[in-house]
C-alpha cells in the first residue's frame, strides 16, 4: 500500500497524471499488480491531501489545481520560511552552508539541459528542506509540504515554461545573506522568491493558455 501511495502521488506531483484526468482504480491495481482494496485506501489518503476527487456514480479524478490552496500554501511558506531564514543568520553551520552551495552547483548544471524540471524541483526542495533541518524545524517543513501539494504542482508547471536562472540567483542570494548574517535583507529575498513568482503564474491559466484545463476556476 505504501509503495502504491508513493508511486501514484509521485505521478500526480510530477504532472504525469494531469490535473482533471479521470483515473481507474481497476487499471491502477492492474498496473501496480495489487488488489483493489489497498488502491481504495490509497485513494482515500490522496483525497485527504486534496490530490484526488471521488465523484459518486461518476469516477475518480486527479484534483485540478486550486488557487485557494495555492494562496494558503504561499502564505504559510512565506511566513514560516522568512523566520527560519532569520534564525539561520544567527546560527548556521559551515557544513550545512557548503551543502547548500553544492545543491546550487547541481542546479546550475541543469540550466542548459532539456526536460530537467523534475530534477531541478527535487534539488529545490532539498535546498529549502536543508535550511529547516539545520534549524531543527523538520516538522515545520513537513507541515508546509503537506499543505503545498497544489502550490508545488503550480511551481513545477511554471518551471516547465520558464528557465531556472532567477531561482538559482535567489538561492545564491539566500546563501550570501546567511553568510553575512544580513537579517535585514531576509524579507526582501523571501518576497522575491515566494511571493513574486505568483505574478508569472497568472499567464498559465489565461484563456489562451495550453494549461487552462488544469485549473479549478470555480
Amino acid at each position: 500500500k505504501e509503495y502504491s501511495y508513493r508511486i501514484i502521488k509521485d505521478s500526480i506531483m510530477s504532472l504525469q497524471l494531469q490535473p482533471g484526468q479521470l483515473i481507474s482504480e481497476i487499471e491502477l491495481a492492474e498496473q501496480l499488480q495489487i488488489s483493489r482494496t489497498p488502491i481504495r485506501e490509497v485513494m482515500a489518503k490522496l483525497k485527504e491531501e486534496n490530490l484526488v476527487e471521488v465523484l459518486p456514480q461518476v469516477g475518480t479524478y486527479i484534483s485540478k489545481i486550486n488557487f485557494q490552496l495555492i494562496d494558503e500554501a504561499t502564505f504559510m511558506r512565506y511566513t514560516l520560511e522568512k523566520e527560519v531564514l532569520k534564525r539561520s543568520c544567527q546560527n548556521f553551520s559551515s557544513i550545512a552552508l557548503a551543502e547548500l552551495k553544492s545543491i546550487v552547483v547541481l542546479q546550475e548544471a541543469l540550466i542548459s539541459q532539456e526536460g530537467m524540471e523534475l530534477e531541478f524541483h527535487r534539488l529545490d526542495t532539498q535546498f529549502h528542506s536543508k535550511i529547516f533541518q539545520e534549524n531543527n524545524m523538520e516538522h515545520v517543513w513537513g507541515a508546509i509540504t503537506r499543505l503545498s501539494t497544489h502550490y508545488n504542482r503550480m511551481r513545477l508547471l511554471s518551471e516547465m515554461e520558464n528557465n531556472f536562472e532567477m531561482a538559482i540567483e535567489q538561492h545564491k542570494e539566500m546563501i550570501r545573506i546567511i553568510e553575512d548574517q544580513s537579517v535585514d535583507e531576509v524579507d526582501q529575498i523571501m518576497n522575491q522568491h515566494i511571493i513574486e513568482p505568483k505574478k508569472v503564474w497568472e499567464k498559465l491559466f489565461n484563456s489562451d493558455s495550453l494549461y487552462k484545463h488544469y485549473f479549478d476556476i470555480r
